[in-house]
């Protein structure tokens, strides 16, 4: 039944294949297959990954196996049921459901249509919480009780890593689309089509241990850019060189910070041209050493979408370049585009396939590189196809039922050449999805196109936390949101933009972007100006201090950027992750720390100036009043418009830089 190979645990039965084996410190990783012997190669993202040796140990327990890794214990018994202990106490961190005479079997397999369906139960524990899961926009930090799609889709990011506050790391590496369900009487994930099981566990201390193991695993993001703790203007749409740079000169002419510009789509003749169109953007060289002289970093739109008019289309259909339906024909979704009347339809690049990214970076590199352009805004990397039928689609890595969760980690992948490691490019990439691991590319989620409401506004708080329990150091959303039917006018929408710029100054990326209403009459998708002094005076004095006071804060989020290369701590960090053993840190969902000394609780109702704050273990300074508050405590705020929404430790550094931003108590200012 059982096979050792020194601190492996073999078992073959009943025509499954299990493999339980070490996986770096205090992991293990679980391996299952019917198909005889396990694929050491089989796509999920560790595949190129090496964790360090272990003095882990395997021993007979009764009529079952030991495998003890630190401080992570499995047992596995005769009928193939799987408990994880804690090597600290012996306490059970999470079990496999047991089988019965009548159950089916925790690990199984069953087709349907073609595909092999798998799924995992587990018991469920009194009590648990799970946090993590990528980025949802469900609106929930501790997720137990909900239902996710894995799937990545625009605003829903699959990163399937659970951070448990039992005292694990659970990571399903499995690349299928699927569905995990957080139940009260189980948990169980599923996959569309996966012929091997595949999930580590990971034990720790404290939370900062298990983000610290995790991350070791899967990867880190590199050193931070210098100029990317500034701010990023954006807006759909700029459609032109010179609308580009009138917005930048006005920046620095009105005397605000500026450190990036983003150019959104539609700069081109056609999807996959990945160049400028030349009538609207004659000299892209000399508009990029202009920006570089005011000081502004250009980022542009590059989407992972092929017109069949562009001029890349049949290359890269006869190369075998382009995704394609299980038939054999070109996967196309309709869409706009420039240079023609009516609907376009848009193939989508495969870029499992290297030679496809190869060429698609080739292509970026004339059409861009070239001109001086060093980062990328990879938008619809999903990708965005209407419907979503991955059952139908076929990459060169396999059928996207089986590997499609991938497609952002690879498109990432193309764009990721000279960025990893020391980032001597000194670039940075954003991106709308990612899977886990992704981070080590360089690149920083934002949130998608989320609504310009304050409903969305507060969902982005534990969406930013749980992308940062998920690896994701770099993260950001639109400030004002997307999209919606609010005119630049409203007041509803100045008072959301104020106080999502009172959130976004304390983002790990500060990014304004939004599609305003209306469109620009005749012009395809060019919305409303979107710049800080679009929206009046009193927005603008808000914009105004609150980009200052972003500069002052660049040298501490540098440090803190640091921590996420070094040991893999987000710089968008829940309560938890610093205060362990408060029990109101982990229930928390509307605040957050930003690197481990500043303490964050927007405002996300219309109309409401005040909120009820929960101050961690410590001494904080209000850096609305400046007045001292102890913790653990509850203490109530009242937040204006032009207000600061933190908290400051009071002994650290971050604190003395920020002195000048720390009104004296009693100052009605």
């Amino acid at each position: 039944m059982y096979e050792e190979d020194r601190n492996v645990i073999q078992r073959r039965l009943r025509g499954e294949t299990l493999r339980i084996e070490p996986w770096g410190p205090d992991a293990i990783r679980v391996r299952s297959t019917r198909r005889g012997t396990i694929d050491q190669t089989r796509l999920g993202g560790l595949e190129h990954q090496q964790p360090p040796r272990t003095e882990a140990v395997v021993r007979a327990d009764g009529n079952g196996m030991v495998l003890e890794n630190g401080q992570l214990r499995v047992r596995v018994d005769a009928r193939g049921d799987l408990t994880f202990t804690s090597a600290i106490g012996d306490r059970i961190l999470l079990a496999e459901d047991p089988q019965t005479l009548a159950s089916t079997p925790p690990r199984y397999r069953r087709r349907e249509g073609g595909a092999t369906r798998l799924d995992v139960r587990f018991a469920a524990s009194e009590g648990e919480r799970f946090f993590g899961l990528g980025q949802q926009q469900h609106g929930l930090l501790d997720q137990k009780g909900a239902v996710i799609d894995l799937i990545q889709h625009n605003s829903n990011v699959t990163i399937p890593f659970l951070l448990s506050n039992r005292g694990y790391g659970f990571l399903w590496n499995d690349p299928s689309p699927g569905r995990v369900e957080l139940g009260r009487n189980r948990t169980q994930w599923s996959a569309q089509n996966s012929d091997q099981l595949d999930y580590i566990v990971i034990a720790g201390a404290t939370p900062t241990d298990i983000l610290e193991r995790y991350t070791d695993l899967v990867g880190r993001a590199p050193r931070f850019p210098d100029w990317a703790s500034g701010f990023f203007q954006s807006r759909l749409r700029y459609a032109s060189q010179e609308e580009v740079l009138a917005v930048a000169r006005e920046h620095i002419g009105r005397g605000l910070p500026l450190a990036s510009i983003v150019i959104d789509y539609f700069h081109w003749n056609f999807f996959g041209d990945w160049s400028f169109d030349r009538a609207l953007w004659p000299d892209p060289a000399a508009m990029v050493a202009e920006l570089r002289d005011l000081g502004v970093q250009p980022i542009v739109s590059v989407w992972p979408a092929v017109n069949e008019n562009s001029a890349n289309f049949r290359t890269m259909d006869r190369s075998g370049f382009l995704m394609t339906r299980s038939e054999g024909l070109g996967v196309a979704a309709r869409f706009l585009d420039t240079g023609q009347d009516g609907p376009a339809f848009l193939h989508f690049y495969d870029p499992s396939n290297p030679e496809a990214r190869a060429f698609v970076w080739d292509a970026v590199t004339r059409g861009y590189r070239e001109h001086g352009i060093e980062s990328f805004w990879l938008d619809a990397c999903e990708p965005e196809i209407v419907p979503q039928e991955p059952s139908q689609w076929e990459y060169a890595a396999g059928r996207a039922d089986a590997v499609g969760n991938l497609y952002p980690h690879w498109n990432a992948l193309t764009f990721s050449d000279g960025m990893t490691g020391d980032n001597p490019r000194d670039a940075l990439n954003l991106t709308r999805s990612a899977w886990h691991g992704t981070q080590r590319y360089g690149v920083a989620l934002w949130s998608g196109d989320v609504p310009s409401t304050f409903a969305a506004l507060r969902a982005q708080i534990p969406a930013g936390i749980n992308a940062g329990l998920s690896g994701i150091a770099w993260w950001c959303s639109d400030i004002g949101g997307f999209h919606g039917d609010e005119s630049n006018d409203s007041d509803y929408l100045r008072e959301l933009v104020a106080r999502w710029l009172q959130f976004g100054v304390f983002s790990p990326i500060m990014r304004l972007h939004g599609h305003r209403v209306p469109d620009v009459p005749g012009e395809l998708k060019h919305g409303a100006p979107n710049e800080v002094w679009s929206f009046g005076d009193e927005v603008l004095a808000v914009a105004t201090r609150l980009l200052n006071l972003r500069e002052a804060l660049r040298p501490y989020l540098h440090r803190v950027m640091a921590e996420a290369t070094a040991v893999g701590l987000p710089a968008m960090r829940a309560l938890f992750l610093h205060h362990p053993d408060e029990p109101r840190a982990w229930e928390v969902d509307d605040q957050y720390l930003l690197g481990a000394d500043l303490l964050v609780a927007p405002l996300t109702e219309p109309g409401v100036e005040t909120r009820d704050v929960f101050v961690p273990e410590g001494e904080w300074t209000s850096l609305q009043t400046g007045e001292s508050v102890h913790g653990p405590t509850t203490t109530r705020i009242r937040v204006p418009l032009d207000g600061t929404p933190a908290f400051v430790r009071a002994d650290s550094t971050v604190a003395t830089e920020l002195a000048d931003w720390i009104p004296e108590v009693g100052d009605p200012t």
